[in-house]
């Protein structure tokens, strides 16, 4: 999967990770998916969606933690929780959602298949055990599936992480973890506005 980072990628990496903080980071990063993926989403479906989108979001931060703690990377982990994501959307039908197309599903399942397999995670199943809380029902539109529309969906990235960074320079598995991450750089940490945050974090 192609994905973005930058410090604040980190800085929200390390703000997860902290007692307290991690809750507040948490909440920060939920509403910035939900903003994110919503505008992906048909203008007719968002609404509905996103206390869906809400729940679903704050445990795939949980599989996030859980990965970095068993030594994926930054890029790694989270992709993991992107794929989450798309497994989730792809049951929906919420095809035009998608950061990877339908036919990509099984190889991105299949890159992470050790992982997923330990937590009871698969395609049908895209949290696995860490649906420790019911997930709010959405509306699905199957019928999409029928002749799936990816029109945010990059294909060809399915055989590893690829990682854009703020040069837009395209590297495989990601960036060097850099020193010294200040916290405050992650998203709803400080005092950025709205359109910054999401521009700048988004995937």
């Amino acid at each position: 999967m192609k994905l973005r980072q930058n410090i604040r990628h980190f800085a929200a990496k390390k703000a997860l990770t902290m007692p307290v903080v991690g809750d507040i980071a948490t909440d920060k990063l939920v509403d910035l998916h939900v903003r994110v993926f919503g505008e992906k989403a048909d203008p007719e479906h968002r609404e509905e969606r996103e206390p869906h989108m809400e729940t679903f979001f704050e445990l795939t931060f949980d599989t996030y933690v859980r990965a970095l703690e068993e030594g994926f990377t930054e890029a790694k982990a989270r992709e993991i929780t992107h794929i989450q994501a798309n497994f989730d959307f792809y049951n929906h039908g919420w095809t035009e959602m998608m950061e990877f197309p339908v036919d990509e599903l099984e190889a991105h399942y299949e890159r992470y298949e050790e992982f997923f397999e330990r937590y009871a995670i698969d395609i049908a199943n895209p949290l696995g055990d860490f649906r420790t809380t019911e997930v709010p029902d959405a509306p699905a539109t199957p019928e999409r599936l029928d002749d799936p529309e990816h029109p945010h969906a990059e294909s060809g990235f399915a055989d590893d992480v690829y990682v854009e960074d703020e040069n837009g320079e395209l590297r495989v598995g990601g960036r060097e973890e850099p020193e010294d991450v200040d916290v405050g750089a992650a998203p709803g940490l400080r005092d950025v506005d709205d359109e910054s945050d999401a521009n700048e974090t988004e995937a």
